[in-house]
């Protein structure tokens, strides 16, 4: 077992479509799905603390989490980024989430992980396969709700794990690629899922299962992707 290195995280309710008390039962089952799961695999831990709607201050100096309501990034239903601090910062837009009906907790969990795996955004792997580097996103591979699992009744993102990244892992009999098995290879992604890649001579792209031969080229702005390849430029978020 890696041994763990446990980061301390706020987590803010700044939603009016997620209630206090659901916030707060949405992080209990993240905190589970970190301390019992993520860590297992990864070595990384959390320490969650709930930040209620009314206070504005305790946040500081910390990592956060928050919900929000509505996307600021078209597209989005969640992201990570600095705070004003410097520390990492991940969004969730609770009201744009349920609208495309998908699970809030989900993509709090999402979020949460991919935050902990890699809270600067510049993390990579090479596929030799096929020449490019393939950005550390915790959960992009396995996205969607038909890939998460329950916690205490609250669905959870299924994540993938260090074999994922490594291409020599497709010969080993006794690799495991995500936690709960949605995908059985380096590099492959989940129906739905999609992955973030640098192309040389070409620069930071997306594909998705949906349309493995289209990339999408265009960065949104404020994306990961964006931010990846233009990271001098970021803006930090304010929570």
């Amino acid at each position: 077992m890696p041994s763990r290195t446990a980061h301390n995280v706020a987590f803010l309710n700044r939603s009016s479509v997620v209630s206090d008390g659901e916030a707060e039962r949405m992080m209990a089952a993240l905190q589970v799905q970190a301390s019992r799961d993520f860590a297992k695999v990864w070595g990384i831990d959390v320490r969650l603390r709930f930040v209620p709607s009314g206070d504005t201050t305790s946040w500081k100096g910390a990592w956060n989490l928050l919900l929000l309501d509505t996307s600021d990034e078209a597209d989005a239903l969640g992201y990570h980024d600095l705070t004003p601090e410097g520390r990492a910062l991940g969004k969730v837009f609770a009201k744009t989430t349920l609208v495309e009906g998908c699970a809030v907790s989900v993509c709090a969990s999402h979020e949460l992980l991919e935050m902990l795996l890699d809270p600067y955004v510049n993390l990579t792997s090479f596929d030799p396969e096929r020449g490019i580097f393939v950005a550390y996103e915790a959960s992009d591979a396995v996205e969607t709700d038909e890939c998460g699992y329950l916690i205490d009744g609250v669905l959870v993102s299924d994540f993938v794990s260090p074999a994922f990244f490594d291409p020599t892992a497709a010969e080993r009999s006794d690799a495991v690629f995500s936690f709960k098995g949605h995908v059985h290879r380096p590099f492959e992604l989940a129906e739905g899922g999609y992955e973030t890649v640098y192309v040389p001579g070409r620069g930071w792209t997306q594909y998705s299962k949906r349309a493995a031969a289209r990339a999408l080229d265009r960065p949104r702005v404020g994306s990961r992707r964006e931010r990846r390849a233009f990271r001098w430029a970021w803006q930090h978020s304010e929570p």
